[in-house]
This record gives C-alpha cells, sequence and structure tokens, in this order.
C-alpha cells in the first residue's frame, strides 16, 4: 500500500500554523491552533486519484466527480496535514469474490459499452439497467473503491490507524449476485468481512437517506454484525425496505436496527433520535470496530432526497460516533446535489482530525462549483415539510429500545481462525448454537447480498443544480 504524503514519519506537527502557504493560511480559524495531546487520533485517508474519473452517463444522478472535488477540499483546506494519505491498490478478483458471486464478478469484468448486446440476456438476471448502466471501465471503478474499503479495514486490523476514511466507498446497496441503486460492488460487505477476522463485534451505521439495504442482508443472520439504518421509509421509497420490524433472523435475531423516517425531517429531530439509538446500541452491542456510512442525500437540497438536514447536523452524527473512541472506517455513499456533497465530507473529515475551518471556501480547481455563496455551510434546510412529530419519533425510538431489551448483552465471541470462505466461517458461527442448522439448504438460505454506491460527473451547471433529473430519479431516489 504505498503511502503518496503524510505527516513527518510519527511526528505530529504540535500546531497547525506550518500550513502549507501563509497564502492559504486565513481558511483555517484561530481554534484549530491547538496543541496536539499524546493520545491524538490517528486518521488514514485512502483516496484513489482516478476513481473520479467514471461517467455513469448523461444525465446519470451518480456522479464520481463528486469525489475529485470532495479531495480538493480536503487538500485546499490543509487537512492532509493532519493525516497519512494513501493511494490504495484495487481490490483483486479473489477479494471481490469473497462476497460477490463468481458469475456476476464474471459479467462485470466482461461487459462493455460496446459489447453490451452480447449480454442482453442477462441484465435482468443481474440487474442493469438505467440505474446501473453499463459504463467504460465499470470493474475497475468496483476495484477502485472497493480496495479503498478493504485497504482502510486493514489498517485498522494492523493498528496503523484509529479512524480510516474513504469517502468514494459505501455502496451498500449491491448485492450478491447483482447490481442496485447505482452499486454494482458492495465495499462495505467487504471490508466488515475483513474486520471480522480480527474483532469479534462489528457495528455498521447507515445515515444515507436510503436504507441499507445489501448491508443488512449480508449480515441478517449473524449476532457479530449489527446494523442499524437511518433512512426515509413509506414502503414505496427506494429500496423498499428498511421497516421497523426487519430485526434480523436465526442467530442474527434482533442485531438488524432499522429507524424508518418521515420526509422533511430536521437537525434537532435528527441528532435528538440518533444519539439516542446510538448510545443505546453501542451499550448494549458493545463493537469493537464500526464502519459508518455518509450518504449525504440525507442531506437538505438534494437532488433525490427529502431531508431537510444541515452540514452541521449530518456531521454532528459522525461527532457522535467518534466520541466513542471505538476503532472505526468512514465511507461515503449516496448525494446527488455534487458541491454538498464535497462541503458536507469535507467538513466530516475535519471533525475526524479535530480541526475547526473557516466558512469560506479555499480557492481551488473547482471553486465555480459552489457559486454564488463560496461557503462550507450553505443554507438547506426548510424545502421540505416535517412530517415526523414527536409523537412518532417517541414511538419509533420506543420500538427500537424495546428490540435492544432482548440482546441482554454483547454476543460472547470465541475467536478462532477465519478461514478464507468468510460466508463459510458466519454460517459456522450458526452452527455451533445449533447442529441442525447444518445443511446445504440452511447454508444457502443465508447467502445474502448488498449495497449501492454513488459517483458524479459534471455535466454543466444544470446538472449540478440537479434541474435536468428524470421524473423517474425523483420518484425512486437511490442509495
Amino acid at each position: 500500500m504505498p503511502r503518496r504524503s503524510c505527516s513527518d514519519g510519527n511526528v505530529v506537527a504540535t500546531f497547525t500554523e506550518d500550513y502549507a502557504s501563509t497564502k492559504k493560511s486565513k481558511y483555517m480559524s484561530p481554534k484549530s491552533m491547538r496543541l496536539a495531546s499524546h493520545n491524538k487520533t490517528r486518521v488514514a485517508y485512502f483516496h484513489d486519484e482516478g476513481v473520479g474519473n467514471y461517467h455513469y452517463g448523461e444525465k446519470h444522478p451518480m456522479k464520481p466527480h463528486r469525489l475529485t472535488l470532495t479531495n480538493h477540499l480536503v487538500l485546499n483546506y490543509g487537512l492532509h496535514q493532519k493525516m497519512e494519505i494513501f493511494q490504495p491498490r484495487r481490490a483483486t478478483d479473489a477479494e471481490i469474490l469473497e462476497f460477490h458471486a463468481a458469475d456476476y464478478v464474471d459479467f462485470l469484468k466482461r461487459v462493455t459499452p460496446d459489447n453490451a448486446e452480447q449480454f442482453e440476456s442477462v441484465f435482468q438476471k443481474f440487474n442493469v439497467g438505467d440505474d446501473c448502466p453499463i459504463f467504460s471501465g465499470i470493474y475497475e471503478f468496483c476495484q477502485r473503491y472497493a480496495g479503498a474499503s478493504i485497504e482502510a479495514s486493514r489498517k485498522l486490523i494492523a493498528n496503523g490507524a484509529d479512524i480510516c476514511i474513504n469517502w468514494s466507498g459505501g455502496l451498500h446497496h449491491a448485492k450478491k449476485c447483482e447490481a442496485s441503486g447505482f452499486c454494482y460492488v458492495n465495499d462495505i460487505v467487504l471490508g466488515v468481512l475483513e474486520l471480522l477476522r480480527y474483532f469479534p463485534r462489528v457495528l455498521y451505521v447507515d445515515i444515507d437517506i436510503h436504507h441499507g439495504d445489501g448491508v443488512q442482508e449480508a449480515f441478517y443472520s449473524t449476532d457479530r454484525v449489527m446494523t442499524v439504518s437511518f433512512h426515509k421509509y413509506n414502503g414505496d421509497f427506494f429500496p423498499g425496505t428498511g421497516h421497523i420490524d426487519e430485526v434480523g433472523t436465526s442467530l442474527g435475531k434482533y442485531y438488524s436496527v432499522n429507524v424508518p423516517l418521515r420526509d422533511g425531517i430536521d437537525d434537532d429531530s435528527y441528532v435528538w433520535m440518533f444519539n439516542e439509538v446510538i448510545n443505546a446500541v453501542i451499550g448494549t452491542f458493545q463493537p469493537s470496530a464500526i464502519v459508518l456510512q455518509c450518504g449525504a442525500d440525507s442531506l437538505g437540497c438534494d437532488r433525490l432526497g427529502c431531508f431537510n438536514l444541515s452540514i452541521e447536523a449530518h456531521g454532528k452524527c459522525v461527532q457522535i460516533v467518534k466520541e466513542f473512541k471505538i476503532p472505526m472506517m468512514v465511507v461515503g455513499g449516496g448525494g446527488y446535489t455534487v458541491r454538498n456533497v464535497a462541503r458536507c465530507w469535507t467538513y466530516e473529515t475535519s471533525i475526524l482530525v479535530d480541526t475547526e475551518l473557516s466558512n469560506d471556501l479555499p480557492p481551488n480547481e473547482y471553486i465555480d462549483f459552489f457559486k454564488p455563496d463560496y461557503q462550507l455551510h450553505p443554507h438547506l434546510s426548510g424545502r421540505v415539510e416535517n412530517q415526523n412529530d414527536r409523537t412518532y419519533l417517541l414511538k419509533v425510538r420506543e420500538r427500537v429500545m424495546e428490540q435492544l431489551r432482548y440482546l441482554d448483552a454483547a454476543p460472547s465471541i470465541q475467536m478462532q481462525e477465519i478461514p478464507p470462505d468468510i460466508q463459510g466461517f458466519l454460517d459456522g458461527d450458526e452452527e455451533m448454537k445449533d447442529a441442525e442448522d447444518d445443511s446445504e439448504i440452511g447454508k444457502e438460505t443465508r447467502r445474502l447480498q448488498t449495497v449501492m454506491a454513488e459517483t458524479e460527473w459534471y455535466e454543466g451547471d444544470d446538472d449540478n443544480e440537479g434541474e435536468a433529473v428524470d421524473s423517474v430519479w425523483q420518484q425512486n431516489t437511490l442509495a
């Protein structure tokens, strides 16, 4: 894993005034000039410089280019000086096959826009089409973002960092055998499977506006992973899953937690609910590692979203999880108003490295994306009426707390060598508890599927504003 740049060895600058140039220093607020403590959080940042150069197609909401914008803001704010920066290697076929089916992976490797007609007979089987189109370099793109999550997981396992960031990851809708919601390979599942080789219990938290269905499905029958998703749910909104009664099955019963929300939820209500649920979940499950998916389509004014969250409130959720001081991997996810995605993930990077940023964006190559205000925190709230009244929120909270009461304590995990077939290992957990489950049918039933991804390419000012979105996207809003 070659290092592209980093802090000077293991020595962390005591102050941040050595920021690259005095010309940019005004964009770091005085409050960021703080002494580094001996227990300073170690943060590793994984970014593949080529991951933002892929294109889902004209007018498609997913634009990988948002990753390039995010990286430019991170660099121009000087946040790279607070982290180790890594250029991750691409995931290998063998690593992707740890979760995904061989015929599906072979399809992704072989299909191109030029030969797509030869594969039309399996399009429906693998769920490719309008939402998940075939574009140039599709498998290479998957290898890049998945490789970053796998490398981030291994960095945590090696105790090389306390927090690992991969904004290109978070494609939580991809399933074992098919694409879904702009996602082809589920980097989150691959990362969690790596973490399970060392950490007894992994908590997955999802603040994307869309339900984290791919990750939930992958770990629905194990008690080694608890999934917690905060999302819009009305039965029709994509992906149509995430009802509060979806609690897991078999050994994993009660280890899937869903917090269904309605349109227009505001900052105070969301942060209150998040804080209540996460504190209870961590107190009960006692995770040894956390994966936090920070889908930015839950922000107000997202072209596919319908919440009223500010960037500050979204970041507050990151802060809440960070304060538990548990090894954590942070990934991206949805987010379809490009400029706000870049703002959000830059702000959350600053939270993870304990640095306050000026609200005035620093000069950068893509500054015109952020006009007319050129601010880190634009006003995003109040566009949609809040349908989450106090009675509803209290009811949802009580249902979650009731579910957690079924879990007396964190599951006791007997650590053992994990075989290459990680899904077989998870199946083995259940067999240890009940030998009668050791059947081929039972094992097949427990093989799940996963995730969705997002990315963006600039088509012009209209596209950046989201004004050219087809009604299909607005109705189905993905990942």
